[in-house]
């Protein structure tokens, strides 16, 4: 029998609920309200929020008593994750080794298969203990999670900025002209909250910043594709850096015929989860620019993805989602073995803030992430984070 590294003791779970005073992408707009379970449904895109910073984190013990931390999408129905990882995933993990990390992977993706959870909220949960792993792994090893995905290539990762939640196109171009000044060269605006005209936002931000930035749009899913290509096509003229999610995600056929009607690169990826959703559209060229969602994907999945995506001659920019900043490390982390990455995203409004509630020296300033150092992840939870702990009932 090989030595194992760390046999797993106990898997927990945590809902994590932090109260914000402006919702994520901005205030309300007129007929949004939070109805009594914390959510909202933004009017532009027809999607629910939570009003809070809302995820799971996961905790695994080993039996040196060392803890890898994990994290994964929970913004919506954290209930549901949380008990696929009590009930399903952590009992049947207990005495395995963390080191085998895409070993349980696998097995832990063929439990359900054969039942169609192949996506959802299965693997959001998979994505949250196979992180923990990696970290675990790490501290025992005392590498940071860079070494056992093959080497650092990137201390520091250009940051974009994601979002401008203020009310006015006059007020976003003002918080777009801060985020410059600090030394920012990407922002991208969100096209769900453009009231005033997705054009109009695009010309006024494009004067107001210059030549010189990197300007993005995220198109929520919002149209059909032949009104995807003519819209992007008139945002090409303000020197467009990326468009990104035109067509609702499971349109693979309408993605690939946006990717090829238009003269800017197309991003998509956030709401994909394996190398299996992504190789059709690899495929099929429906895109230039790879996002993982390493809160949907994990560690082993987010890795293979972005492999793939150079394999293919396309970048990675990963996407980045509501997260206290465990897998905003596994993602920087990962990210940071990568050769095509020319960006990551940076939700400012979340990162910033929710930094107080990490150890670690992972940090974003002057355009650029500072990749945690240490081992493992190189950040875990503070206590202070549990008082945002909470037991919601259905």
């Amino acid at each position: 029998m090989p030595n194992i590294v760390d046999a797993i003791v106990r898997v927990e779970t945590f809902i994590i609920s932090i109260p914000r005073e402006v919702p994520y992408l901005g205030p309300l707009k007129e007929g949004e309200a939070i109805n009594e379970r914390g959510y909202l449904v933004r009017k532009g895109n027809r999607t629910i929020y939570p009003s809070t910073d809302m995820t799971l984190l996961v905790k695994v013990t080993g039996e040196s008593g060392k803890v890898g931390w994990g994290e994964c999408y929970g913004i919506v129905a954290p209930e549901a994750t949380k008990a696929i990882i009590d009930d399903v995933l952590g009992p049947v993990i207990i005495g395995r080794d963390p080191a085998d990390a895409v070993v349980i992977h696998e097995d832990l993706y063929d439990l359900m298969r054969v039942r169609g959870f192949f996506g959802g909220f299965y693997l959001d949960a998979l994505a949250g203990v196979d992180i923990a792993l990696y970290d675990l792994t790490g501290k025992v090893l005392n590498v940071p999670i860079s070494t056992l995905l093959g080497g650092r290539r990137h201390d520091t990762i250009p940051a974009y900025v994601s979002g401008l939640p203020r009310a006015t196109i006059k007020e976003r171009c003002d918080l777009a002209l801060e985020w410059v000044s600090k030394g920012y060269k990407g922002i991208k605006f969100a096209a769900a909250v453009s009231d005033e005209g997705i054009i109009a936002e695009m010309a006024a931000l494009r004067e107001a910043v210059g030549p010189d930035i990197d300007l993005m749009v995220d198109l929520h899913w919002k149209f059909e594709a032949a009104e995807a290509i003519r819209l992007i096509r008139r945002l090409e003229a303000y020197n467009l850096y990326f468009a990104e999610a035109p067509v609702q995600p499971e349109n693979l056929d309408g993605q690939a015929r946006v990717a090829n009607g238009i003269g800017v690169p197309l991003a998509l990826g956030e709401e994909l989860r394996t190398t299996y959703e992504f190789r059709p559209r690899f495929e099929a060229r429906a895109m230039s620019i790879v996002q993982p969602e390493i809160g949907h994907t994990g560690i082993t999945e987010f890795i293979q993805i972005g492999r793939m995506a150079q394999a293919f001659h396309m970048n990675t920019i990963p996407h980045a989602s509501i997260s206290i900043g465990i897998f905003m490390a596994a993602s920087l982390q990962a990210a940071s073995t990568l050769q095509n990455l020319p960006y990551h995203e940076y939700q400012h409004s979340i990162f910033d803030r929710n930094l107080a509630h990490t150890t670690g020296n992972m940090g974003c300033a002057q355009g650029a992430y500072l990749l945690p150092t240490g081992s493992g992840l190189g950040v875990e939870p503070t206590e202070e984070i549990f008082r945002y702990a909470v037991r919601r009932s259905i």
